[in-house]
């Protein structure tokens, strides 16, 4: 006998019933949200507390619900740091090299460029300017490296995309093992001199390109960019 939106055949998101009831169930509610007890969502959703039970658990496991004792399971606002360990389990499961999510993370850049230059924010575009300034001063790869962080991240959020800031957070953070090869690379290559006269000059292009609100500019300062980082 089997029961009405369940069987034993896999606990996958993406075919399984229960899960999909489930997600649809949440997808309706915000972060703080208090679901029903157990008992009550499994006759709501037409399912057996067991298997209820075994997928909030996944979703406890991703971050997407937070159980409080003696309170009940919430819906928590989901981290780019959550979604990033998700992500890296993922490829390790499926024998995907991390540096395959490189093109994803560029693409997503050249985009931030073209929506930064329709209204760069000044206060914005102030923190990649002093990004600018570190690199021109900084007497250490680390100071170095920070700073091209900071840009990165300040261009992510000129462009005013939160879904673009967001999932390139969570490449960042997946990516970092890949980023931290590279830089020992490029400090092998350079001197520290040597180091800033290139990192200004791989992103003071981008900078002028937003500011003066250029979009073909900006995409191609983006790409000559990491045409240079992936060389290394």
């Amino acid at each position: 006998m089997t029961e009405p939106l369940e069987t034993a055949r896999d606990n996958h998101f993406d075919d399984d019933p229960v899960s999909i009831a489930l997600t649809k169930r949440i997808k309706g509610m915000k972060p703080g949200d208090r679901l029903p007890s157990e008992r009550d969502l499994a006759i709501e959703l037409g399912v057996s507390r067991t298997a209820l039970r075994d997928r909030l658990a996944v979703l406890v496991g991703l971050g997407s619900l937070e159980r409080q004792i003696g309170s009940g399971t919430y819906v928590a606002e989901l981290r780019p740091q959550t979604l990033a360990l998700a992500l890296s389990l993922g490829l390790s499961s499926a024998n995907l090299p991390i540096h395959a999510l490189e093109s994803v993370r560029i693409a997503l850049e050249r985009q931030a460029a073209i929506e930064a230059c329709a209204d760069p924010d000044p206060t914005l575009t102030g923190h990649m300017q002093k990004a600018l300034d570190i690199m021109a001063v900084a007497t250490t790869s680390v100071e170095m490296h920070k700073a091209d962080r900071d840009f990165h991240q300040a261009m992510l959020r000129v462009s005013g995309n939160p879904a673009l800031i967001f999932f390139a957070d969570v490449l960042a953070d997946t990516l970092s093992q890949s980023m931290a090869e590279r830089s020992v690379r490029l400090r092998e290559k350079h001197t520290e001199e040597g180091l800033c006269d290139l990192f200004i000059e791989l992103h003071k292009p981008i900078y002028d390109s937003i500011m003066s609100g250029d979009e073909e500019k900006a995409v191609l300062a983006v790409e000559e960019h990491f045409d240079v980082v992936m060389l290394y």
